[in-house]
């Protein structure tokens, strides 16, 4: 089935179901007879977006509604200088279980994300732009239905009939995520929706590390997939993307590779150099002590480089020492706060 025939069989299934051989019932693993729909959060991060929040919310409603589901919306309305705060307050009007979370000045959508998968409550977190370039009515159902019907942790929207300026830098980005982050989806910079399980996993966020949830997730050993999704251009207002967040995107990506392969065990690499290096000095010293009983000779500026190199070794050893220490301590913190979460999240 080409990508035009997945997205008319979502739609389809969104207004009759699944038809019998669809893709999106494949591998479907029933819920026991009594099993509790699970609760949908649709987090939302907006900056001046008043021409489209109020759909964007209406919408994700509209969408728990067909559903059949409980759900919630949260809204980080972050620094926004145009009516994004006057509409979502009249919203509230309208829903409560609409969330609105105001930062008085930008801080990212990073920040944005952190603060409202706290906040969250459902089993189910997706992920949706605020300009209606995704469409929630579509999207939510469709991201829901491929997670339940393939058993999934995770599922990315893939973008189909794409049109910004945003392309050959969202190709770059799915490159060096299949590279370095080993996770191989057509569009990982887009919507998704993640059980509770892989939103409790995630590390606290900073930079712009919202754009490697995926990677994240797949280090954690989540199951991921992805699914054709609904795209149009954004109807009015302006992109917040700048090219000059590529370098800092990869200077992120690296940093991310690096806490994900070693923060658990850091004597793995500041260990590794130390032995390293006292090997190589060792090697050095070896060879001075040989050359000068066959030769009686000495190679001062060597001896002096090997006896630096050995220091320099020891302390990268007990650096690893102290880094081990920090993290045990660390991870019971963390198992401390996930435990006065789970006791104080109220259930949707």
């Amino acid at each position: 089935m080409d990508v035009t025939a997945q997205v008319s069989e979502a739609r389809r299934a969104q207004e009759t179901g699944p038809t019998p051989g669809s893709p999106l019932i494949e591998g479907m693993t029933h819920p026991a007879p009594h099993a509790r729909p699970a609760t949908i959060s649709v987090v939302v991060p907006a900056r001046n977006e008043e021409a489209t929040i109020a759909q964007v919310v209406e919408r994700s409603f509209q969408a728990f509604s067909d559903l059949g589901r409980a759900g919630e919306v949260l809204v980080v309305n972050d620094g926004s200088s145009d009516r994004t705060a006057a509409i979502l307050a009249e919203l509230q009007q309208r829903h409560d279980r609409l969330r609105v979370f105001t930062q008085r000045r930008s801080r990212g959508m990073t920040a944005a994300l952190q603060q409202m998968f706290s906040a969250s409550r459902g089993d189910i977190v997706i992920l949706i732009p605020a300009d209606m370039e995704s469409d929630p009515l579509l999207d939510v159902p469709t991201l829901v239905n491929t997670m339940e019907a393939q058993d999934l942790d995770v599922v990315a929207g893939w973008r189909q009939e794409r049109r910004d300026n945003k392309v050959m830098a969202s190709r770059i980005y799915n490159f060096v995520m299949t590279k370095i982050g080993g996770v191989d989806v057509h569009d990982g910079n887009w919507i998704k929706a993640m059980r509770r399980d892989v939103i409790d996993s995630f590390p606290p966020l900073r930079s712009d590390w919202h754009r490697f949830l995926l990677m994240i997730a797949a280090h954690n050993g989540f199951r991921i997939g992805e699914v054709p999704t609904f795209y149009q251009p954004r109807p009015a207002g302006s992109s917040k993307f700048g090219w000059e967040r590529i370098p800092k995107s990869f200077l992120d990506v690296l940093v991310l590779k690096f806490l994900l392969a070693f923060s658990d065990a850091p004597m793995r690499f500041f260990g590794g150099l130390g032995l390293a290096g006292l090997i190589v000095s060792g090697v050095i010293f070896a060879y001075l002590i040989l050359l000068y009983l066959v030769a009686q000779t000495q190679q001062r500026p060597i001896f002096i480089a090997a006896g630096i190199l050995a220091v320099i070794s020891v302390l990268l050893i007990l650096v690893g020492f102290l880094a081990e220490l920090i993290v045990t301590q660390g991870q019971r913190i963390v198992e401390v706060e996930r435990r006065l979460d789970e006791r104080d999240r109220e259930p949707l």
